[in-house]
């Protein structure tokens, strides 16, 4: 083994089998973090095509690798006003599935100070007392030396009637699953 394979796997094994890497970033003061597993890619910012009729919170649309692919402003959608086009503001390209039987798909989110990678015990992420039906992409929360961090849910990120206007049915999705 190679000095860099050996330092990669004794890394790998410091983070502990159950483990998770995550991308943090932040809306307002508080900190959010993203399963690395769900992110395809972290880019910088990039221009887009405004989507008329969208919630102020969708950003616009971009092409990606030939696709057209939504992006999702997350500090609008927390209510905390539009993104600040920063160095630190990234767009992670996300894999959405949007429900059990759906097609995955990429989806963007405009993230603030994405700028921090740590390794979570998924275990250690613990329910909070809150009911909030409007932020269903809200997970559930741990304490580190830094305060509270809240696990974000993509799969949850799109309300029925948004899903349906940013990706609508394709020829393996009927109607009535993509409204669900």
């Amino acid at each position: 083994m190679t000095a860099p394979a050996v330092r990669a796997s004794a890394a790998a094994g410091a983070a502990g089998p159950a483990r998770r890497l995550h991308l943090l970033f932040r809306i307002a003061a508080d900190r959010y973090a993203l399963d690395a597993g769900d992110i395809a890619e972290v880019l910088g910012l990039r221009a887009w095509k405004q989507v008329p009729g969208a919630p102020h919170w969708v950003a616009g649309m971009i092409e990606r690798r030939g696709a057209a692919v939504p992006v999702i402003d997350m500090s609008a959608l927390a209510g905390a006003g539009a993104h600040a086009p920063v160095t630190s503001t990234r767009l992670a390209m996300v894999r959405y599935r949007g429900g059990p039987d759906t097609q995955e798909r990429l989806l963007g989110l405009i993230l603030e100070h994405a700028t921090e990678t740590v390794h979570y015990d998924p275990a250690d992420f613990q329910p909070h007392a809150l009911d909030n039906s409007e932020a269903r992409y809200l997970g559930p929360v741990l304490s580190d030396a830094h305060g509270m961090v809240q696990a974000v849910k993509v799969d949850d990120l799109l309300p029925a009637h948004v899903r349906a206007l940013l990706f609508p049915a394709s020829q393996g999705e009927s109607a009535d699953e993509v409204r669900q």
